[in-house]
């Protein structure tokens, strides 16, 4: 159940590279594709009483899968955006506890 959020990057560009994208992290995070929600957030960034121009900032809100499948994960999400157009992208994962998750009122 990845739910990966993106700030900072237009819809269009997500939209075009979601599909690859979700290919390719089925194989890294071995889940099902019916697993992912990919949200976009509009976001407006400030700085010194001026709105600017954000860069991408990726959440991955998900169960721990370990070091090296977040550190894959990251790269796979980072090469999209670069690809995309993207020069500067941060990325920061939100491991879920499963008993704290709950799915139609039960926990896992």
């Amino acid at each position: 159940m990845p739910q990966i959020k993106f700030r900072g990057v237009e819809i269009e560009k997500i939209c075009r590279f979601s599909r690859s994208m979700i290919d390719e992290l089925t194989k890294i995070i071995q889940c099902p594709r019916d697993y992912f929600t990919i949200e976009h957030i509009a976001s407006t960034f400030i700085q010194d009483e001026e709105i600017i121009q954000g860069y991408p900032f990726v959440e991955v809100v998900w169960f721990d899968r370990g070091q090296s499948v977040q550190d894959q994960t990251a790269k796979a999400i980072t090469k999209y955006l670069q690809q995309a157009g993207c020069d500067q992208v941060d990325i920061f994962f939100q491991p879920l506890e499963k008993r704290r998750y709950y799915e139609n009122g039960k926990h896992f």
